[in-house]
């Protein structure tokens, strides 16, 4: 089968995010001029660089009470910082609570019962528990091609790793499993690891 997006694909559902996966997820938390809590998660998500190191998440809808953007995005505009919470199977059902399209000034946290805790280095909340969080300082919002699409890039100025995760001396991802988003409504985990070398090494 071949398609050109611009003409449809006419199957029954997009396949589009059903080819790029796994991705990871993430949950972005932030806080905004008005001291209001968000926590939503974010599937077009992912590390981009190393030194510094700096992450990027993007949205891609907005709400009638955001103007052309998301809560994330409108309080990262705002403040200019926010964290993201890298999410474990076991926080599944929370994670999931907090896509709710709730209305603006709703505090995710509350709504889903998720436990908070204040960052190092921003003034913005992050969810207590979550295996690892990595506090972020705005560097750039692009708008991407289309309406709402948007790409928030942060420098991570701030990294919190849970204690039960850091394994003779390395963050084992297999200690906590992690969440992530494939097409349609499914989402797969991380159960299992291998190691390959690269040519030369």
């Amino acid at each position: 089968m071949f398609y050109r997006p611009a003409d449809g694909h006419g199957l029954p559902h997009n396949p589009f995010n059903a080819i790029v996966t796994p991705r990871p997820i993430g949950w972005i938390s932030t806080r905004g001029a008005d001291g209001r809590d968000n926590l939503a998660p974010y599937s077009f998500f992912n590390a981009c660089a190393y030194t510094p190191p700096q992450v990027m998440f993007s949205s891609t809808s907005s709400k009638d009470d955001r103007g052309d953007t998301k809560d994330s995005v409108a309080q990262i505009r705002e403040t200019g910082v926010f964290c993201v919470n890298i999410v474990e199977f076991a926080m599944r059902d929370a994670m999931n609570a907090t896509s709710a399209p709730l209305p603006a000034g709703t505090d995710e946290f509350l709504e889903a019962g998720i436990e908070k805790a204040e960052c190092e280095t921003i003034a913005c909340p992050r969810v207590a528990k979550a295996p690892a969080n990595l506090e972020c300082r705005l560097t750039q919002i692009v708008a991407l091609e289309g309406t709402s699409n948007f790409a928030v890039f942060g420098e991570v100025t701030g990294i919190h790793m849970r204690d039960d995760c850091l394994i003779d001396g390395i963050f084992d991802v297999l200690a906590y499993n992690p969440l992530s988003r494939m097409g349609y409504r499914d989402y797969t985990v991380v159960r299992e690891k291998f190691s390959l070398k690269r040519p030369g090494q």
